[in-house]
């Protein structure tokens, strides 16, 4: 007996199939009594630049020196359209004077409004008379749950001082007060509000869109189940053990990747499940006794599930290489959860098969000719046999073989003429274009923005050391630059008297790409003023912090992180395929199919979020987010259709081979691949864009894979190669003579 038969009868057998369902269950089980869920250790404020980023030493340098320029500030903006009146003013001296007398966890500083006569505080308003900004800042790695309750707190208080609802109050309302918090801290609390429990409304939303996908494809309730099972026990295995990991500190997990992981482990993992079903039920209109059946399924469909799962999860643990910390952390749960549901696909549905048998199907059960001819004539009725030639996927297959080269040239020019539309693609780094408009930061910028100069939200410190005190010409220079609406007064350190610090407010939004792009231009411009007051080694000298350098840091970083991740996966996947084919050759191919569907999908998913949507750039870590997944699952659909190709030709011509691969994999891939693309469509659903913008291209990419690269493109450019697509290994085995007409 074959191994892998050996392997199928150890899982699935009378006996051990039992054992094997008891082992899922008690692993499930303890690991879920014992350990913490992955969701209970999330952490939302993770730094996601390295320790040596410019920014990061800048904002340490600051923290040191200068500690009234430091912390995470919240600004609380009072806003009433008719004017603020002196009760407004009134409730904001009260709530200082309360926030001085007995201050928050972790507060650090807040302006004695309290202190001051009332005049005084009509002129640090706007010049309407409109708004004030009250800063509240707190310490800078306080942790988001802590902040969340401080700002829950001076809401509170805001609402008892006013005797009113001012925070559900209109931002543009004529009459009413209206508060909003915005800010750094803000902006942080805001973030983690959106993701909290999106994990869980993910899962919910993706069981029930998958098991109506899999009733409606399938028409089976039991064959429905099965899937979701399988990845039912996957998750309840990986999320105590990421929990676990978590808790020991050797991973750091947040919201937006255990967002991701739930949809990853539900799409992906119903694709291998269903992998393993449809062979089972192919092999059981061939074989009357089940469990042969199922053995053969075991050792045909083993090998190309488990070279798919290893594709996937090697791909995303090359994420560990991302310097990027949203990007980094996203390696192990990613990769862990499709390693264990890989081998739950390859244990736990073989057995549930195995007990449930041919009922798995029911009401459409799979039977061998004669069991079906010999049910027909029980009933009374004659045998009609199905023609394979009338299936959809052999009809396919036939086009394929007879015009590969037509289906070929036109395959590839609708994903070239897709993929040109990535040329014109805009990225942005901008955090509050992530969020919905009702966002109360957002609304809190806005009121800012139209109020004050947009850059009082988060200005950038400019530190420059100067042994005989910081030149005049350095405020000039920075005040110079076009974006720059003013700059502070000098500051200097009382810990060290080199040192001294500007305050630059643009007159823009600092959180925009412009923005961001002026920060070099803005240490330029101090470096050039130290150089000519006679300043050794300028460039040394020059520290900027603040929230826009640490944006323009991270562009910086995720540059990097593309030129080195996306290499890497295309080598792992190549040296994969080339272990599992042993065909240079197909292994071009393959890969060369993926890189070209990923990029059609982002130039579709362009058009459709930049010409209907109305976005004007992308978040700029959505390339390798996308090029991530649909390389790696791209690959499965590739891996999965060639896996049957490459078992045919042993036994027929190649061209027969491509003819029965394309439709015996048409169908299952079909499904899969429009499980796998709805249930990546649910992200889009979150009221996150870089969630929505994900998910959207990525669906777009599955979709490509599934109903161009996979039927189309790859079979035909199979057929056009023939025999050269097997080199340098053989096209002829198992002593069969390849016939191919005209060859």
């Amino acid at each position: 007996m074959h191994m892998l038969e050996k392997m199928g009868a150890w899982f699935a057998g009378p006996r051990s199939r039992w054992v094997t369902l008891l082992v899922w269950i008690a692993i499930a089980a303890i690991l879920t009594l014992t350990l913490p869920a992955v969701g209970d250790k999330e952490i939302n404020n993770a730094p996601n630049l390295p320790a040596d980023s410019p920014s990061v030493i800048a904002d340490e340098l600051i923290r040191t020196h200068f500690p009234n320029e430091s912390g995470l500030p919240a600004l609380l903006v009072w806003n009433r359209a008719g004017g603020l009146t002196e009760q407004d003013y009134a409730a904001m001296q009260a709530l200082t004077a309360e926030l001085a007398e007995s201050p928050l966890e972790g507060q650090e500083a807040i302006i004695p409004l309290h202190e001051m006569p009332a005049p005084a505080l009509k002129g640090i308003s706007s010049e309407d008379g409109t708004t004030l900004v009250l800063p509240v800042t707190f310490e800078t790695y306080l942790e988001t749950d802590i902040v969340k309750e401080n700002l829950h707190a001076i809401q509170e208080k805001i609402e008892a001082l006013t005797g009113g609802l001012p925070f559900e109050a209109a931002i543009d309302s004529g009459s009413e007060l209206s508060v909003r918090i915005s800010g750094p801290a803000g902006i942080s609390v805001d973030a983690t509000g959106l993701f909290e429990n999106a994990d869980f409304v993910l899962m919910v939303a993706t069981v029930l869109l998958v098991l109506v996908l899999l009733l409606l494809i399938y028409r089976s309730p039991i064959l429905a189940i099965i899937p979701l099972v399988g990845v039912g026990f996957a998750y309840a295995v990986t999320s105590p053990i990421l929990g676990w990991m978590a808790g020991e500190g050797w991973i750091t997990v947040d919201g937006q990747a255990i967002a991701i992981m739930t949809v990853l482990l539900f799409g992906a993992g119903t694709d291998y499940c269903l992998f393993f079903i449809t062979r089972f039920r192919q092999e059981l209109t061939r074989e009357g006794n089940r469990m042969s059946a199922l053995r053969r399924s075991y050792k045909n469909a083993t090998g190309a599930i488990a070279m798919s799962g290893f594709t996937v999860v090697l791909s995303l643990f090359a994420l560990l290489f991302a310097q990027y910390g949203a990007v980094h952390r996203f390696a192990v749960p990613f990769s862990l959860s499709i390693f264990i549901m890989m081998i739950a696909s390859l244990t736990l549905v073989p057995a549930l098969l195995s007990i449930i048998g041919r009922a798995s199907f029911y009401p459409f059960i799979p039977r061998t000719e004669e069991e079906a001819k010999a049910r027909a004539a029980a009933k009374g009725k004659s045998y009609v046999r199905r023609d394979p030639e009338r299936k959809l996927g052999a009809r396919i297959g036939n086009l394929v073989v007879r015009k590969p080269w037509t289906v070929a040239l036109v395959s590839t020019l609708l994903l070239a003429t897709l993929a040109s539309f990535a040329l014109p693609v805009k990225y942005t780094y901008d955090l509050l274009s992530t969020f919905p408009e009702d966002t109360p930061s957002v609304e809190g910028f806005k009121v800012i923005s139209e109020a004050y100069t947009p850059g009082e939200l988060a200005p950038v410190t400019v530190v420059v050391r100067s042994e005989g005190g910081a030149p005049a010409a350095v405020a000039e220079k920075l005040s110079q630059h076009p974006l720059v609406d003013h700059v502070g007064e000098p500051e200097v350190s009382t810990t060290d008297t080199t040192l001294t610090a500007y305050s630059v407010v643009y007159r823009m939004n600092p959180y925009n790409q412009a923005a961001m792009n002026a920060i070099p231009e803005l240490k330029e411009a101090a470096v050039a003023a130290l150089a000519e007051a006679g300043t050794a080694d300028a460039a040394s000298n020059v520290w900027i912090g603040g929230q826009t350098a640490e944006q323009h840091d991270s562009q910086q970083v995720t540059v990097r992180d593309n030129q080195l991740i996306i290499p890497i996966v295309i080598g792992l996947i190549v040296v994969l395929l080339l272990a599992y084919l042993r065909s240079i050759t197909a292994t071009i191919y393959l890969v060369a199919t993926v890189l070209l569907s990923y990029a059609a999908a982002l130039g579709l998913g362009w058009l459709i979020l930049h010409e209907l949507m109305g976005i004007e750039a992308i978040q700029g870590s959505i390339p390798l987010y996308a090029f991530v997944f649909l390389i790696a699952l791209g690959e499965d659909y590739n891996i999965f259709m060639i896996s049957s190709i490459w078992q045919k030709r042993k036994s027929m011509p190649l061209r027969q081979a491509i003819k029965e691969g394309v439709a015996e994999t048409g169908g299952v891939i079909t499904s899969a691949g429009l499980i796998l693309a709805a249930t990546f469509a649910v992200l889009a659903t979150l009221p996150i864009q870089v969630l929505v913008q994900f998910g959207l291209i990525t669906a777009i990419g599955v979709l490509m894979d599934t109903f161009i690269v996979r039927p189309f493109l790859v079979p035909a450019i199979t057929s056009i190669l023939g025999k050269r697509a097997f080199w340098p290994g053989k096209a002829e085995e198992a002593g069969v003579k390849m016939k191919e007409a005209g060859r």
